[in-house]
């Protein structure tokens, strides 16, 4: 794995930075694609579809070799949990995203994220490696905690 202040670590750190930034623009979307289809369970299928159609080209393109079904079975429950999560942050970003606004939601996406990722860093859940919940990584999660609290108090001030 590459250290966070190499070259290499700051090339994945905004590869991963640019693919957050395209988060907002997936709720935004999202939100008016479930006013237009007059449902939001309609547009996370429509959501989800669109998405399948991206993916198989690209699947296709890289030439990736066919799943390993076989192997699928042995897989813990929590490992199909992937699916479920898209569908329920799909659905709340398109019902909450036109009442909390993009930042609104976002910044309670982001502080969820963050101190639910520490306790999985620190418990090695789900097959990761443990890392674990020092000072540092702590104070910076309650930072983003204050942050989404700043957030969410001025907005509409």
């Amino acid at each position: 794995m590459s250290s966070p202040l190499s070259l290499a670590g700051a090339a994945l750190a905004l590869a991963a930075l640019v693919a957050g930034a395209l988060v907002p623009f997936q709720a935004g979307s999202n939100a008016a694609l479930g006013r237009a289809l007059g449902h939001p369970l309609w547009a996370t299928v429509a959501s989800l579809l669109v998405s399948l159609l991206v993916v198989l080209p690209v699947i296709l393109a890289m030439r990736a070799p066919a799943p390993l079904l076989g192997q699928a079975g042995a897989l813990p429950l929590w490992a199909w949990f992937g699916g479920v999560a898209g569908v329920i942050y799909i659905t709340s970003a398109l019902m909450l995203t036109p009442r909390l606004g993009a930042t609104g939601f976002i910044v309670c996406v982001i502080a969820g994220q963050m101190l639910t990722s520490l306790l999985i860093d620190h418990f090695g859940l789900m097959g990761l490696a443990v890392k674990e919940a020092n000072p540092g990584r702590v104070g910076g999660v309650v930072l983003i905690f204050a942050g989404m609290l700043m957030v969410q108090w001025f907005t509409d001030r």
